[in-house]
């Protein structure tokens, strides 16, 4: 039969690896949530910049030559 003490050394760890476990959770989803938008956002402004891009060049007038 477990002691009292083995009882507590295993439920110290039990709650050192559920806090671990939680701390850990939390920071990979607040890190996903910053960089995964973040990604987002530079592929939304790269798009929008290359359609302006094209519509620029094919709306551009041809030099006068005089």
């Amino acid at each position: 039969m477990a002691t009292g003490v083995d009882q507590a050394v295993g439920m110290s760890l039990v709650v050192f690896s559920l806090l671990l476990f939680t701390y850990y959770s939390v920071w990979v989803i607040i890190l996903y949530s910053v960089i995964l938008p973040g990604i987002a956002a530079v592929v939304l402004l790269l798009c929008i910049g290359a359609f302006m891009a094209v519509i620029m060049w094919k709306n551009r007038k041809p030099k006068k030559v005089d």
